[in-house]
């Protein structure tokens, strides 16, 4: 796999040339919406298949994947699109399998509310899907918002575990620190909240439970502990998966972000894994700096390390962006969340060049918004294929347990591509397609 940058006068069909694969080929694995239209700074990604087959009259997926010794999943995952349609077609080439180089997890972050055919699109790439639907309450009941019946059902269908979040975050990220303190400091309540989430993970039919951290420090870390300490015990004995998510906290530097460096051992010896995050919301009053940052996650990395084993560790990443209005001022800018896709058409329409940060390893680009003829500049910062990469990698050569990401409410063809290409995904459950 090669991850190619665009550069200024580059077409499709050089691109295409350079690397001897077809212009088909690479609009359709990159899902590029404007082939003819390229941004410079923009990625394109050439993967190299290390088996491919051309369906015959009277092929089946499934008798495909069986002649392959392979398992339909497979199939599905490395070839996105046969999701969306309910044939193959003789005469078309499928990927049956890449030269992968080891096994991860990967664990998507959803609303209940996700577009059906995204989220089938998504799921053969899913270790697990986390239904982001329950708020912890006070006196330790659960509510929720919306129904996921169908998404839960989809995830089985498609071998990956529905995990049911719970947080006390509202889904625009408000939190409700006042329940949070109540039910940490309050055994009755750590009680309810065991029971009630036991109950609901049973009659909802999801495979496990995902706890929402986002206040932990040095000096209340022993309250999150008890807590996980509770949901461990019971989980075990019922035989039910059980996960944290630690909303890390952020430290704003000069040009780039840092995290706090807190004992998560308590907490993280009591699960199967924590998933340590960052989570992007709708707006975000901080400073125009990276979403994300690999040289800031590899420093944290160094550290959990000395307290955690690998394989409790899984890296999130935020799939989105932000637009900045320049020049920023503290207490009053704000920027609004953009998605990938978004972000690149928004650089198309501007003429912008997408310029790459090395040491957060992001890509962002400026342009100007006019307002009656007076030009307001903005920045555009969010993450690429090789945010991706570098992150895969990470998570590879420290072998840690996966990557969790945030959101999978829209499609990312590039996510996948990477990591397709790179790893196996593991299932832990089988599929009833």
């Amino acid at each position: 796999m090669e991850i190619y940058i665009v550069q200024p006068g580059d077409t499709i069909d050089l691109i295409a040339a350079k690397y001897n694969v077809t212009v088909a080929s690479l609009v359709q694995y990159n899902e590029l919406d404007n082939p003819y239209n390229l941004v410079p700074g923009q990625t394109i990604i050439i993967a190299y298949p290390k088996v491919s087959y051309t369906v015959q009259e009277g092929d089946t997926l499934s008798a495909i994947a069986a002649a392959f010794g392979v398992p339909v999943m497979q199939i599905l995952r490395n070839n996105p699109f046969l999701t969306q349609r309910a044939y193959i077609y003789p005469g078309e080439t499928l990927i049956i399998s890449f030269d992968t180089k080891g096994e991860i997890t990967t664990n998507g972050y959803a609303y209940p509310y996700i577009n059906h055919e995204t989220l089938i699109k998504t799921l053969p790439s899913l270790t697990y899907l986390n239904v982001f639907n329950y708020r912890a309450t006070a006196q330790g009941d659960i509510s929720s918002y919306y129904d996921d019946t169908e998404i839960i059902r989809l995830a089985k269908n498609f071998g990956t575990a529905p995990i049911m979040m719970v947080t006390t975050l509202t889904t625009l990220g408000e939190p409700n620190i006042e329940a949070a303190y109540e039910n940490l400091m309050n055994e009755i309540y750590q009680e309810n909240i065991v029971q009630n989430s036991v109950d609901l993970i049973k009659a909802k039919g999801f495979a496990g439970l995902n706890l929402v951290f986002t206040y932990v420090n040095n000096t209340n870390r022993h309250l999150y502990e008890n807590l996980t300490r509770q949901f461990f015990i019971r989980f075990q004995k019922e035989g039910l998966l059980f996960f944290v998510t630690i909303n890390l906290s952020i430290d704003y530097l000069k040009s780039d972000i840092g995290y706090a460096q807190i004992d998560y051992s308590g907490i993280g010896l009591t699960t199967e894994s924590t998933m340590f995050m960052n989570f992007i919301w709708g707006i975000n009053y901080g400073p125009p700096i990276p979403v994300t940052s690999i040289s800031a996650i590899h420093d944290f990395v160094e550290f959990v390390l000395t307290i955690l084993p690998p394989d409790k560790i899984v890296l999130g990443i935020p799939i989105l962006g932000y637009d900045w209005r320049l020049p920023y001022e503290a207490g009053r800018s704000e920027a609004n969340s953009i998605t990938v896709n978004s972000a690149i058409s928004l650089a198309r329409e501007m003429g912008s060049t997408i310029e790459f940060e090395e040491v957060s390893m992001t890509p962002y680009f400026i342009y100007n918004q006019y307002i009656v003829s007076v030009p307001i500049m903005h920045i555009v910062r969010f993450v690429d294929a090789r945010t991706i990469d570098a992150l895969l990698t990470l998570v590879y050569e420290h072998r840690l347990n996966g990557i969790g990401l945030w959101n999978i409410m829209t499609y990312n063809a590039q996510l996948w591509l990477v990591t397709n290409a790179q790893y196996d995904v593991i299932k832990i459950l089988p599929d009833h397609l």
